[in-house]
Formats: structure tokens, sequence, C-alpha cells
């Protein structure tokens, strides 16, 4: 087993709390909708958002490697703009992952927000994940925020 951490950072032209509303509060209703081709559906199993909360999204057959992830909302700070969620069911799990979670931090800058995100992980044996997956995954979750952001850009009333 190899613990390792995968970063990105990047800025946006939209506002934290417009960011926050749509792609951390609304992601359940809205991803679905933006990413069709990639996700049928989130479903909340249990909770209202916070900590515990526990959303099972399914997959299209775009998605190769699994069908199906259930996550856990670790950590929910909306006044620091801090979200931790991890896989606990599906997704890479038992596959080539013993565990792995995401946290997005979501700043304030000049002109919009500056976005961190960080993916962890244990991986079963130490081969995963190569610089290619290692890519795929963090331009997965790149790839989900910036479809939020051209939502929002393309619906300036949106999420006020």
């Amino acid at each position: 087993m190899v613990a390792g951490v995968l970063t990105q950072e990047f800025t946006s032209t939209i506002s934290v709390d417009r960011l926050w509303k749509a792609g951390i509060d609304d992601a359940h209703k809205l991803l679905p909708t933006l990413l069709p081709h990639i996700i049928s559906s989130i479903e909340v199993l249990q909770g209202s958002g916070g900590p515990g909360t526990l959303k099972k999204f399914i997959f299209t057959d775009v998605v190769t490697d699994y069908k199906h992830l259930t996550d856990r909302v670790d950590v929910y700070d909306a006044q620091n703009h801090i979200f931790k969620h991890s896989v606990v069911e599906g997704g890479l799990i038992g596959t080539k992952l013993k565990s792995y979670g995401f946290e997005v931090k979501v700043e304030a800058a000049e002109g919009g927000c500056l976005i961190k995100m960080k993916v962890e992980y244990d991986s079963i044996d130490g081969g995963f994940p190569t610089e290619e997956e290692a890519e795929k995954i963090i331009g997965e979750v790149v790839g989900m925020t910036k479809a939020v952001e051209g939502y929002l850009l393309a619906n300036p009333g949106a999420y006020n």
C-alpha cells in the first residue's frame, strides 16, 4: 500500500459564494444536468449536505473503470469554504485503491476565486496511479468544477 496526494489549483472569475452554492451545495442536482454524458444521476442516500451525508453517483457507459460510487461528506465548512468527502464504496475502491478522498477549498481572489483541490489516496499495490491515471483523476474533478463555472458564466443570475 502506498499513500499519495494529487493537487491542483486554478482560478475562476466566479465569486466564492456563487461557486460554493452551485458546485458544493447544489452539485447533486446540477452535475447530472451539466454532464449527462458522464453522470446519470446523483442520489442523496442520507443527510442534508453536512458531515455524514452520503451520495451515490451513477455514471454512464463513458466511465469505463466503474459504474457508480458512494461518497461521504467528511467536512462541510461553508464559512471557510472547505469541503472534504471520501469515497466509501464503488469507484476505484477495492480494484486499485484501498481508500481515497477529495478536498476542495475555495478562496477569494482578485476578479473571482482560487480553487484548491487535493486528492488523497492509499493504493492497493503501489503501482497506482501512473502519471496518466493521476492526470485523469484530477482532470475529472477539475472538469466538474469547470462545468459548473461555465454554467454560472452563461447564467449570471443563477446562484446569486
